[in-house]
């Protein structure tokens, strides 16, 4: 049962999953497609026809595909050859040589390469039991922070019945500015079972770094305070030290 809860898991991190979203706007014309891009006034959807912008004031609904469509493309991707990452754990502290940076875990957690699951997925990690998580994505997008995380929690909106965001929150996370959200959700292909996030998103000019932590929701509160931990312990290549690498 862990091991199919992780599989799982390993999805719905995705950032933007298959799933299409149907757009009405007020003249009565239905869009069908992915969107890519959010501003204050506009958004950016990917169609069958290729990209339109739409002006927010314009559209009545947009709705969300169910849950239960999600087909066999998200497992052809996580198939796909990855490249790979030098990347040790030493005591409780992760360095990736590849990707230039760190983390500091608590004890007894593991490298998971079964969490990297795209070629913008740098480091999948986990408790000894399954039951904890990190992944750290890191990707290109021309953007804003608040628009980078608002496609982001549509992907997880997608990909979790009974979404919700729970708080959110500014920060500095390795000298650059920083976002913090709190979310839920319930995975109903694995008997409807309750999974609580943090995603931290870090900006680096047009890089974004995110940081996501998460376990089933009742173990969230107590794990809150690690997770919070974990993720502001990010440290990019300029901040990582000789002595940063002990454990």
């Amino acid at each position: 049962m862990l091991r199919s809860i992780t599989i799982c898991l390993l999805f719905l991190t995705a950032a933007l999953p298959a799933l299409a979203e149907e757009i009405v706007l007020k003249d009565g014309t239905k869009l069908v497609g992915h969107m890519t891009g959010i501003t204050s006034d506009k958004i950016e959807v990917e169609t069958s026809y290729g990209k339109v912008q739409l002006n927010r004031a314009d559209i009545v609904t947009i709705t969300f595909a169910d849950n239960s469509s999600a087909k066999a493309p998200d497992v052809a991707a996580a198939k796909q050859v990855l490249p790979k990452m030098d990347e040790t754990l030493t005591g409780t502290q992760y360095l990736n040589r590849t990707a230039k940076f760190s983390l500091t875990l608590p004890p007894d957690w593991l490298i998971d390469p079964n969490l990297r699951n795209s070629p913008t997925t740098l480091a999948g990690l986990s408790s000894k039991d399954k039951m904890r998580f990190a992944m750290v994505i890191q990707e290109e997008y021309p953007g804003s922070m608040d628009s980078y995380r608002e496609v982001t929690m549509l992907g997880a909106r997608r990909t979790l019945s009974n979404f919700e965001e729970l708080a959110r929150s500014t920060a500095t996370i390795d000298g650059k500015p920083a976002i913090l959200v709190f979310y839920r959700g319930v995975l109903q292909k694995n008997n409807n079972l309750p999974v609580e996030f943090l995603s931290a998103f870090i900006q680096s000019g047009n890089t974004f770094t995110k940081i996501t932590v998460w376990c089933i929701e009742p173990l969230f509160n107590d794990m809150q305070p690690t997770f919070e931990k974990i993720v502001n312990s990010y440290r990019s290549s300029g901040h990582i030290t000789a002595d940063s690498t002990k454990p």
